[in-house]
């Protein structure tokens, strides 16, 4: 089979298209014949050595897959080879086959096409989690996005709109502010490159506040650096502020200013969460896939490369240069 590979620590233009054999499932595993795989930020940090899991190289990049059961290990019921289903791997999924731990993935509905499914699970499901579980956002509150045309960040816009919020998308773009819109927020900040003065810190939390009516009760951070002051200086009262990644780097916020509005820092670890909390995990996906149903959520795919593309595809992520969800086709 071929797969997309990091044989060493670099950018995505290291990746290596490679033949490889097919990977065998093991006791508890299933082995998936991948249609589709989601490309999110943790693969641009997973190659560089940056991300919180390090596998053993060569290992292709790749966390969320869509495809088809092709084998099943021993110890495995519930399954059944031929099934649709959507995986979080962590690692693996930019190649034709990949094998997965048959308790992190589960059936797709038969009328999700596999690219979208393949965009469907660690975007929505990091932002429902952020939101209801760790935001406790409540209908009628007002919730700030910084990256709101990304993919997470979409996500979000969605999630908090179906939840009855009001949503204000922040974006570095006209471009990115009209397709924020057209995703459902009800007003967008335009902000500018970081690094920040002082006085563009100051008139950058002025346009949060205006924005938001006068401060958000929840803010959505998938930016951090510069971004993260403030942002957090527009805070209402017992605002909770979700701390999802970091693109534009890690930044130190001075805390005086939870002080000042008893407002919350909260960190989202959503993979963390799969793990430890899995019936959670588990009741959060079915409430996934209603609003699918319902025609709340849909993952706005905007471009879809094949596998030999996927570090293309990967460094379009890391230059802020896309907008929705980028995916890589195996066919």
């Amino acid at each position: 089979m071929k797969a997309l590979l990091s044989t060493k620590p670099g950018p995505p233009e290291q990746l290596e298209l490679t033949e490889i054999a097919d990977p065998v499932a093991g006791e508890g595993e299933v082995v998936i014949a991948v249609k589709a795989a989601g490309v999110n930020f943790p693969d641009s940090l997973i190659i560089e050595d940056k991300y919180q899991f390090k596998p053993e190289r060569p290992f292709a990049p790749g966390g969320e897959i869509a495809g088809v059961i092709e084998s099943i290990g021993p110890g495995v019921s519930g399954v059944s080879v031929g099934q649709r289903v959507i995986g979080s791997v962590g690692w693996g999924g930019f190649a034709e086959k990949v094998k997965a731990p048959a308790n992190r993935i589960m059936p797709i509905p038969d009328a999700m096409p596999f690219d979208e499914a393949s965009a469907f699970i660690l975007t929505y499901g990091t932002s429902y989690y952020a939101l209801k579980d760790r935001g406790l956002l409540k209908p009628g509150e007002t919730v700030l996005i910084l990256g709101a045309a990304g993919g997470v960040g979409v996500a979000a816009i969605e999630l908090a709109k179906a939840m009855g919020a009001r949503v204000v998308g922040a974006v570095s773009s006209e471009e990115k502010a009209e397709f924020a819109k057209a995703c459902g927020a009800d007003a967008t900040v335009l902000y500018p490159p970081g690094a920040f003065a002082k006085e563009q810190a100051r008139q950058l939390s002025d346009a949060f506040k205006q924005a938001t009516g006068g401060g958000a009760d929840v803010i959505y951070d998938a930016v951090g650096g510069d971004y993260c002051e403030p942002a957090l200086r527009a805070m209402n009262w017992n605002g909770r502020y979700l701390v999802i990644g970091f693109p534009a780097g890690i930044p130190n916020p001075p805390l005086n200013l939870t002080l000042l509005k008893s407002s919350s820092i909260i960190g989202v670890f959503w993979g963390a969460s799969v793990a430890r909390e899995p019936e959670l995990h588990k009741a959060n996906v079915r409430d996934l896939f209603t609003l699918y149903a319902e025609g709340k959520i849909r993952p706005r795919i905007s471009k879809r490369y094949p596998l030999a593309d996927g570090g293309k595809a990967i460094r379009a992520l890391m230059d802020r240069s896309a907008t929705g969800k980028l995916v890589v086709t195996m066919e």
